[in-house]
């Protein structure tokens, strides 16, 4: 009996040695994965910074509607003859996921999401369109789902290293169209303004046209910013200056369309058809009369 007492006891401390390796192997394999993914994810920071630094300027950040982003599909845009980009929003956050288009691209195995707020879509990791085109949605995810809405976030910036090209603003969060401009208003909102508004990506440059106020800055960022060719249109009145198409200052600072010709007047509409349905600028108000 004590012989087999003594084996037994061997063998408990045999097992106890084991356990106890088996335990630090696991503790070291977390260690080490911990540390790897870590120093993963910063060198891919540093080789998203050194990208941006050594290649092209990027454009500015600009501001997307719903309709504006539906555009970029990845689909072949007839009018110019050409492959338009593939954008996705995410919680707002407009992603330029082009380089990914075999996966978001027209035939991929997530196309339904290009040019789509899909958000608490994935979060959910559904494919239904009505978690889509909903921002609001993910303030309304549970924990889990807010997590996994996060990892997607910090996986198309860090881990494929998506260019950031805007934010989406959604419709009730816009100014209603049918609010009152006075020409003080419209002048503050020339695009030199610090001050970014709550879930937009840069300040609102306004443009008035005719008896309409258009928010420039979403998609007109590089023709209307300060420095660009058409910064003096903006926080401005220039319906006069667009129908004659001119640049001089009696006209821009003209807000009279009295004595326009019926050609100049055609040419307003014209701009105003590309304002509203072409550019797809969100109109924000009213001119004050």
């Amino acid at each position: 009996m004590t012989f087999f007492s003594s084996l037994d006891s061997t063998f408990e401390r045999i097992n106890g040695i084991k356990g106890s390796i088996m335990y630090l192997v696991i503790l070291i394999c977390v260690i080490f994965g911990h540390y790897w993914i870590n120093t993963y994810l910063n060198k891919r920071k540093e080789n998203a910074v050194m990208i941006n630094e050594e290649g092209n300027e990027p454009d500015p950040p600009r501001n997307f509607s719903l309709a504006q982003l539906r555009y970029f599909n990845g689909e072949k845009d007839e009018k110019y003859d050409d492959i338009k980009p593939v954008y996705i929003s995410l919680n707002g956050i407009v992603f330029n996921v082009t380089k990914g288009k075999d996966f978001y691209g027209p035939g991929g195995p997530y196309d339904i999401f290009s040019g789509r707020e899909c958000g608490a879509a994935l979060a959910k990791m559904s494919f239904s369109n009505e978690h889509l085109d909903d921002i609001s949605a993910c303030s309304n995810l549970n924990a889990g789902e807010k997590e996994i809405l996060e990892e997607w976030i910090q996986k198309f910036t860090y881990y494929k290293c998506y260019p950031i090209v805007g934010r989406l603003v959604p419709q009730n969060v816009l100014p209603s169209s049918e609010r009152i401009i006075s020409k003080e208003e419209l002048a503050l909102n020339n695009g030199k303004s610090d001050i970014i508004p709550k879930g937009y990506a840069t300040v609102p440059i306004f443009v008035g046209l005719k008896d309409k106020v258009f928010d420039v800055s979403f998609g007109g960022v590089t023709l209307y910013s300060e420095g660009c060719s058409y910064f003096r249109f903006a926080g401005k009145d220039v319906s006069r200056a667009l129908a004659k198409m001119s640049f001089q200052p009696e006209d821009i600072e003209n807000m009279s369309t009295i004595d326009l010709t019926e050609k100049q007047l055609e040419v307003l509409d014209d701009w105003c058809e590309t304002f509203e349905n072409k550019k797809l600028y969100p109109c924000v108000g009213r001119l004050e009369k």
